[in-house]
């Protein structure tokens, strides 16, 4: 029986293990009464300690990262390059801001929407394979940035699912040169091994 992950789950002091786990979780949104969600086949985790990453993104971001800084178990989105939409999952305690960041899921529930949202006629990858494309899919906008994941418009649910580990992949995230070597290698990204709905970043 699917039951939504609760505060505990997310409060945890480890996120990689979070991001790792989170493999096989389902997530929703319900907006204006309409149901969307999916099977999450990619995570990647980030740390506020020893991931230089998160700590230059913080800085960056200022008073809009506030979200990180609440009881884990939040949405914090914001938008790259003026248009993609970041869903990521504040993780930890409060004043530990650590996130695990949802790069991709497999569609499963209002797919004639989420095509429409993201102007597509057929299922394929292209729905939902990419951070950037699962959120508009889902129709997740910043405007979200700090719900409770318990609530009723955004949320994330248990189906009894443990994927194997010799299923899993797990390699460097994408995107982190600008925050040096170390950061950038980290072995934190999770993916589901065969399934077509992860992202085709390397």
């Amino acid at each position: 029986m699917a039951t939504k992950l609760p505060p505990s789950f997310y409060r945890r002091p480890d996120p990689v293990q979070i991001a790792h786990e989170l493999l096989g979780k389902h997530v929703f949104s319900n907006l204006n009464g309409e149901l969307t969600g999916g099977r999450i086949v990619e995570a990647e985790a980030y740390s506020h300690v020893g991931d230089q990453s998160l700590t230059m993104h913080i800085k960056r971001r200022g008073a809009h990262s506030q979200a990180l800084l609440e009881p884990g178990g939040r949405a914090y989105l914001y938008q790259v390059y003026q248009r993609h939409t970041l869903f990521n999952i504040s993780t930890n305690e409060a004043e530990k801001p650590d996130t695990v960041l949802i790069r991709a899921i497999e569609p499963l529930q209002g797919i004639e929407i989420m095509l429409q949202r993201r102007g597509q006629t057929t299922v394929s990858p292209k729905l939902t394979a990419g951070p950037g494309l699962l959120t508009q899919a889902l129709g997740i906008t910043p405007a979200l940035t700090g719900a409770d994941l318990q609530g009723d418009v955004l949320w994330l649910e248990d189906h009894g699912e443990i994927v194997p580990e010799e299923q899993v992949k797990r390699s460097a995230r994408v995107g982190l040169a600008y925050a040096g070597d170390e950061a950038a290698n980290l072995p934190w990204r999770f993916r589901i091994i065969g399934n077509p709905w992860t992202s085709k970043a390397s």
